[in-house]
Protein backbone atom coordinates (compact mmCIF):
# COMPACT_ATOMS: atom_id res chain seq x y z
CA UNK A 1 0.00 0.00 0.00
CA UNK A 2 1.69 3.54 -1.17
CA UNK A 3 2.28 6.00 1.60
CA UNK A 4 -0.99 8.36 1.93
CA UNK A 5 -1.74 10.87 4.49
CA UNK A 6 -5.11 10.48 4.68
CA UNK A 7 -7.61 8.78 7.93
CA UNK A 8 -11.00 7.89 8.48
CA UNK A 9 -12.64 10.87 10.58
CA UNK A 10 -15.13 13.60 10.82
CA UNK A 11 -16.48 16.45 8.86
CA UNK A 12 -12.28 18.01 9.64
CA UNK A 13 -10.69 15.46 7.61
CA UNK A 14 -7.79 13.78 8.30
CA UNK A 15 -4.48 14.15 10.65
CA UNK A 16 -1.51 16.36 10.11
CA UNK A 17 1.47 14.57 9.32
CA UNK A 18 5.07 14.27 11.53
CA UNK A 19 7.92 11.85 9.94
CA UNK A 20 8.85 11.00 6.99
CA UNK A 21 7.59 8.14 4.32
CA UNK A 22 8.10 6.86 0.63
CA UNK A 23 6.72 5.38 -2.20
CA UNK A 24 7.01 4.21 -5.76
CA UNK A 25 4.16 3.84 -9.02
CA UNK A 26 3.57 0.64 -9.85
CA UNK A 27 4.08 1.30 -13.24
CA UNK A 28 7.79 2.88 -14.94
CA UNK A 29 10.35 4.67 -12.28
CA UNK A 30 8.75 6.94 -10.45
CA UNK A 31 9.45 7.42 -6.67
CA UNK A 32 8.04 9.91 -4.00
CA UNK A 33 9.55 10.84 -0.50
CA UNK A 34 8.07 13.53 1.88
CA UNK A 35 9.49 14.80 5.32
CA UNK A 36 6.97 17.04 7.58
CA UNK A 37 8.33 19.02 10.52
CA UNK A 38 6.34 21.19 13.39
CA UNK A 39 7.53 24.78 13.42
CA UNK A 40 8.50 26.86 16.20
CA UNK A 41 4.85 28.02 16.63
CA UNK A 42 2.79 27.50 19.90
CA UNK A 43 -0.15 25.69 17.80
CA UNK A 44 -0.49 22.20 16.81
CA UNK A 45 0.70 21.41 13.35
CA UNK A 46 -1.14 22.90 10.72
CA UNK A 47 0.88 21.16 7.24
CA UNK A 48 -1.12 18.33 5.93
CA UNK A 49 -0.04 16.37 2.94
CA UNK A 50 -1.06 13.65 0.55
CA UNK A 51 1.56 11.62 -1.76
CA UNK A 52 0.01 8.13 -3.52
CA UNK A 53 -0.34 6.42 -6.73
CA UNK A 54 -3.39 5.18 -7.96
CA UNK A 55 -4.96 3.21 -10.47
CA UNK A 56 -8.12 5.17 -11.40
CA UNK A 57 -10.31 3.99 -14.51
CA UNK A 58 -7.58 1.71 -15.51
CA UNK A 59 -5.10 4.52 -15.48
CA UNK A 60 -2.49 5.39 -12.68
CA UNK A 61 -2.15 8.65 -11.13
CA UNK A 62 0.58 9.82 -8.81
CA UNK A 63 -1.42 12.54 -6.38
CA UNK A 64 0.57 14.88 -4.48
CA UNK A 65 -0.09 18.00 -2.47
CA UNK A 66 0.15 20.27 0.80
CA UNK A 67 -2.06 21.91 2.47
CA UNK A 68 -0.40 24.78 4.54
CA UNK A 69 -3.22 25.95 7.43
CA UNK A 70 -4.10 28.79 9.22
CA UNK A 71 -6.27 29.65 11.76
CA UNK A 72 -6.48 26.01 13.14
CA UNK A 73 -5.77 22.64 11.43
CA UNK A 74 -9.69 22.05 10.08
CA UNK A 75 -9.57 23.75 6.80
CA UNK A 76 -6.32 21.87 5.77
CA UNK A 77 -7.89 18.62 7.24
CA UNK A 78 -10.41 18.68 5.04
CA UNK A 79 -8.84 19.80 2.01
CA UNK A 80 -6.52 16.40 2.62
CA UNK A 81 -10.06 14.39 2.56
CA UNK A 82 -12.00 15.63 0.01
CA UNK A 83 -9.95 18.28 -2.73
CA UNK A 84 -8.46 15.34 -4.82
CA UNK A 85 -11.67 13.37 -4.57
CA UNK A 86 -13.86 16.25 -5.97
CA UNK A 87 -10.87 16.38 -8.97
CA UNK A 88 -11.12 13.21 -10.02
CA UNK A 89 -15.34 13.00 -9.91
CA UNK A 90 -15.18 16.17 -12.26
CA UNK A 91 -16.94 14.63 -15.93
CA UNK A 92 -14.16 16.79 -18.05
CA UNK A 93 -11.65 15.44 -15.83
CA UNK A 94 -10.01 13.00 -18.22
CA UNK A 95 -10.39 15.76 -21.40
CA UNK A 96 -9.71 18.63 -19.62
CA UNK A 97 -7.91 18.22 -16.50
CA UNK A 98 -7.08 22.02 -16.18
CA UNK A 99 -10.77 22.90 -16.40
CA UNK A 100 -11.60 19.91 -14.15
CA UNK A 101 -9.13 21.36 -11.43
CA UNK A 102 -10.49 24.73 -11.67
CA UNK A 103 -14.11 23.56 -11.34
CA UNK A 104 -13.13 21.60 -8.19
CA UNK A 105 -11.39 23.82 -6.08
CA UNK A 106 -13.86 26.61 -6.84
CA UNK A 107 -16.82 23.78 -5.26
CA UNK A 108 -14.76 22.89 -2.48
CA UNK A 109 -14.00 26.25 -1.10
CA UNK A 110 -17.77 26.34 -1.42
CA UNK A 111 -18.43 23.49 0.44
CA UNK A 112 -15.85 24.81 3.01
CA UNK A 113 -17.99 28.14 3.40
CA UNK A 114 -21.12 26.05 3.85
CA UNK A 115 -19.53 23.70 6.96
CA UNK A 116 -17.68 27.17 8.46
CA UNK A 117 -19.62 26.43 11.72
CA UNK A 118 -17.91 23.05 12.22
CA UNK A 119 -14.60 23.89 10.09
CA UNK A 120 -13.82 27.63 12.23
CA UNK A 121 -12.81 30.19 10.19
CA UNK A 122 -9.52 29.58 9.24
CA UNK A 123 -7.96 28.89 6.11
CA UNK A 124 -5.40 26.94 4.04
CA UNK A 125 -3.25 27.09 0.96
CA UNK A 126 -3.08 24.52 -1.24
CA UNK A 127 -0.63 23.26 -3.59
CA UNK A 128 -1.40 19.88 -6.23
CA UNK A 129 0.17 17.91 -8.76
CA UNK A 130 -1.19 15.12 -10.49
CA UNK A 131 0.67 12.82 -12.83
CA UNK A 132 -1.19 11.20 -15.26
CA UNK A 133 0.45 8.20 -16.33
CA UNK A 134 3.57 9.32 -15.89
CA UNK A 135 4.16 11.51 -18.52
CA UNK A 136 1.83 14.70 -18.10
CA UNK A 137 1.49 16.52 -14.54
CA UNK A 138 -0.81 19.44 -14.03
CA UNK A 139 -0.35 21.89 -11.03
CA UNK A 140 -2.53 24.05 -9.20
CA UNK A 141 -1.87 26.05 -5.99
CA UNK A 142 -3.83 28.40 -4.04
CA UNK A 143 -1.62 30.72 -1.74
CA UNK A 144 2.36 30.77 -1.62
CA UNK A 145 2.63 27.16 -1.38
CA UNK A 146 5.26 26.24 -4.18
CA UNK A 147 5.70 23.51 -6.89
CA UNK A 148 9.12 23.71 -8.54
CA UNK A 149 10.22 21.78 -11.17
CA UNK A 150 13.87 20.17 -12.27
CA UNK A 151 14.54 19.52 -16.05
CA UNK A 152 18.12 19.22 -16.87
CA UNK A 153 19.27 20.75 -13.33
CA UNK A 154 17.17 23.51 -13.95
CA UNK A 155 14.52 24.64 -11.75
CA UNK A 156 11.09 25.58 -13.11
CA UNK A 157 8.28 27.46 -10.94
CA UNK A 158 4.98 25.68 -11.75
CA UNK A 159 3.00 27.75 -9.57
CA UNK A 160 2.53 30.83 -8.67
CA UNK A 161 3.26 32.68 -5.21
CA UNK A 162 -0.39 34.70 -4.14
CA UNK A 163 0.57 37.52 -2.24
CA UNK A 164 -1.50 40.42 -1.04
CA UNK A 165 1.14 43.12 -2.98
CA UNK A 166 0.86 41.37 -6.26
CA UNK A 167 -2.60 41.34 -6.44
CA UNK A 168 -3.27 44.66 -4.15
CA UNK A 169 -5.55 45.88 -7.40
CA UNK A 170 -7.66 42.33 -7.15
CA UNK A 171 -8.58 42.85 -3.22
CA UNK A 172 -8.97 46.52 -3.41
CA UNK A 173 -11.61 46.88 -6.38
CA UNK A 174 -13.88 43.99 -4.11
CA UNK A 175 -13.54 46.51 -1.15
CA UNK A 176 -10.49 45.72 1.28
CA UNK A 177 -6.80 46.99 1.83
CA UNK A 178 -3.56 45.52 2.03
CA UNK A 179 -1.14 46.94 4.74
CA UNK A 180 1.84 45.84 6.03
CA UNK A 181 2.01 44.54 9.86
CA UNK A 182 5.09 43.77 11.33
CA UNK A 183 6.19 40.30 12.59
CA UNK A 184 6.38 40.13 16.90
CA UNK A 185 8.81 37.82 18.96
CA UNK A 186 8.05 37.83 22.65
CA UNK A 187 10.49 36.34 24.56
CA UNK A 188 9.03 34.13 27.41
CA UNK A 189 11.44 32.05 29.98
CA UNK A 190 13.93 32.14 27.58
CA UNK A 191 12.51 30.96 24.36
CA UNK A 192 11.04 32.74 21.41
CA UNK A 193 7.37 32.29 20.15
CA UNK A 194 6.11 33.64 17.14
CA UNK A 195 2.95 35.22 16.42
CA UNK A 196 1.50 36.60 13.19
CA UNK A 197 -0.64 39.85 13.18
CA UNK A 198 -4.29 38.60 13.26
CA UNK A 199 -5.78 42.10 14.11
CA UNK A 200 -5.79 45.47 12.06
CA UNK A 201 -4.49 47.42 14.96
CA UNK A 202 -1.09 46.76 16.86
CA UNK A 203 -2.48 47.39 20.34
CA UNK A 204 -5.34 45.01 20.04
CA UNK A 205 -2.87 42.18 18.61
CA UNK A 206 -0.44 42.79 21.69
CA UNK A 207 -3.71 42.51 24.13
CA UNK A 208 -4.69 38.96 22.00
CA UNK A 209 -0.63 38.04 22.31
CA UNK A 210 -0.46 38.33 26.07
CA UNK A 211 -3.94 36.77 26.71
CA UNK A 212 -2.87 33.42 24.16
CA UNK A 213 0.24 33.35 26.00
CA UNK A 214 -1.51 33.28 29.45
CA UNK A 215 -0.24 34.82 32.76
CA UNK A 216 3.35 35.88 32.06
CA UNK A 217 4.54 36.80 35.65
CA UNK A 218 7.46 39.32 34.56
CA UNK A 219 7.65 42.48 31.74
CA UNK A 220 9.16 40.36 28.40
CA UNK A 221 10.96 42.46 25.81
CA UNK A 222 9.03 42.67 22.52
CA UNK A 223 11.13 42.63 19.35
CA UNK A 224 9.01 43.76 16.30
CA UNK A 225 11.04 43.32 13.25
CA UNK A 226 10.08 43.24 9.07
CA UNK A 227 6.87 44.17 7.28
CA UNK A 228 4.60 41.43 6.49
CA UNK A 229 2.01 42.73 3.36
CA UNK A 230 -1.08 41.20 4.70
CA UNK A 231 -5.26 41.40 3.55
CA UNK A 232 -7.40 43.93 6.03
CA UNK A 233 -4.27 43.92 7.76
CA UNK A 234 -4.39 39.75 8.75
CA UNK A 235 -3.45 37.58 6.06
CA UNK A 236 -0.61 37.34 4.42
CA UNK A 237 -2.10 35.24 1.56
CA UNK A 238 -3.78 36.79 -0.88
CA UNK A 239 -5.90 33.78 -1.98
CA UNK A 240 -6.75 30.69 0.00
CA UNK A 241 -9.70 28.29 0.96
CA UNK A 242 -11.78 29.18 3.66
CA UNK A 243 -11.55 32.29 5.64
CA UNK A 244 -14.70 33.35 6.02
CA UNK A 245 -14.33 36.53 7.27
CA UNK A 246 -12.09 38.02 4.20
CA UNK A 247 -13.41 36.04 1.50
CA UNK A 248 -15.33 38.62 0.42
CA UNK A 249 -11.79 40.16 -0.40
CA UNK A 250 -9.94 36.83 -0.81
CA UNK A 251 -9.72 34.57 -4.33
CA UNK A 252 -9.27 30.87 -3.93
CA UNK A 253 -9.60 30.29 -8.15
CA UNK A 254 -6.09 28.34 -8.38
CA UNK A 255 -3.18 29.36 -10.98
CA UNK A 256 -2.75 26.34 -13.04
CA UNK A 257 0.25 24.74 -15.04
CA UNK A 258 1.10 21.64 -17.41
CA UNK A 259 4.28 20.16 -18.22
CA UNK A 260 5.36 16.86 -19.98
CA UNK A 261 7.90 14.59 -17.97
CA UNK A 262 10.20 13.52 -20.57
CA UNK A 263 13.15 12.11 -20.20
CA UNK A 264 14.99 15.69 -19.26
CA UNK A 265 12.32 15.99 -16.83
CA UNK A 266 14.61 14.86 -13.38
CA UNK A 267 12.53 15.82 -10.27
CA UNK A 268 9.20 17.85 -8.51
CA UNK A 269 9.53 19.56 -5.10
CA UNK A 270 6.82 20.77 -3.63
CA UNK A 271 6.67 23.02 -0.08
CA UNK A 272 5.15 24.88 2.04
CA UNK A 273 6.18 27.95 2.59
CA UNK A 274 8.27 26.94 5.49
CA UNK A 275 11.09 26.30 2.52
CA UNK A 276 10.68 28.85 0.19
CA UNK A 277 11.02 31.87 2.75
CA UNK A 278 14.53 30.95 3.26
CA UNK A 279 15.56 29.03 0.09
CA UNK A 280 15.49 29.83 -3.87
CA UNK A 281 13.90 27.62 -6.41
CA UNK A 282 17.50 26.58 -7.83
CA UNK A 283 19.17 25.61 -4.35
CA UNK A 284 16.14 23.15 -3.28
CA UNK A 285 16.52 21.99 -6.68
CA UNK A 286 20.80 21.50 -5.99
CA UNK A 287 20.10 19.68 -3.04
CA UNK A 288 17.75 16.96 -3.65
CA UNK A 289 19.18 16.61 -7.25
CA UNK A 290 22.45 15.09 -5.64
CA UNK A 291 20.29 12.59 -3.01
CA UNK A 292 18.79 9.63 -5.55
CA UNK A 293 16.54 8.39 -2.81
CA UNK A 294 13.60 11.02 -2.59
CA UNK A 295 12.81 10.89 1.18
CA UNK A 296 16.27 11.85 1.84
CA UNK A 297 16.08 14.26 -0.57
CA UNK A 298 13.15 15.35 1.31
CA UNK A 299 14.07 15.62 4.39
CA UNK A 300 17.39 17.21 3.43
CA UNK A 301 15.90 20.37 2.12
CA UNK A 302 14.17 20.77 5.78
CA UNK A 303 16.76 19.78 7.50
CA UNK A 304 18.44 22.84 5.61
CA UNK A 305 15.44 25.04 6.37
CA UNK A 306 15.56 24.49 9.68
CA UNK A 307 19.60 25.17 9.57
CA UNK A 308 18.60 28.55 7.97
CA UNK A 309 16.45 29.29 10.84
CA UNK A 310 12.55 28.79 9.26
CA UNK A 311 10.50 29.01 12.25
CA UNK A 312 7.25 27.53 10.33
CA UNK A 313 6.05 24.09 9.83
CA UNK A 314 8.20 22.79 6.99
CA UNK A 315 6.62 20.16 4.65
CA UNK A 316 8.25 18.66 1.29
CA UNK A 317 7.47 16.34 -1.03
CA UNK A 318 10.14 15.02 -3.52
CA UNK A 319 8.93 13.24 -6.87
CA UNK A 320 11.48 11.58 -8.91
CA UNK A 321 11.25 10.98 -12.20
CA UNK A 322 14.43 9.41 -13.36
CA UNK A 323 17.34 7.84 -12.05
Amino acid sequence: MDNFCCFSSQLSGGRSSYGSGKGRSHQGHTKYGFTLVKGKANHPMEDYHVAKFVQYHGRELGLFAIYDGHLGDKVPAYLQKNLFHNILKEEEFWTDPGRSISKAYERTDQAILSHSPDLGRGGSTAVTAILMNGRNLWVANVGDSRAVLSKRGQAIQMSVDHEPNTERNSIENKGGFVSNMPEIKVKVLHSYLEYETENKKLSEFLSYTFCYVVKVINPCPLIISGDVARVNGQLAVSRAFGDKNLKSHLRSDPDITSADVDGDTDLLIIASDGVWKVMANQEAVDIAKKIKDPQKAAKQIVVESLNRESKDDISCIVVRFTG
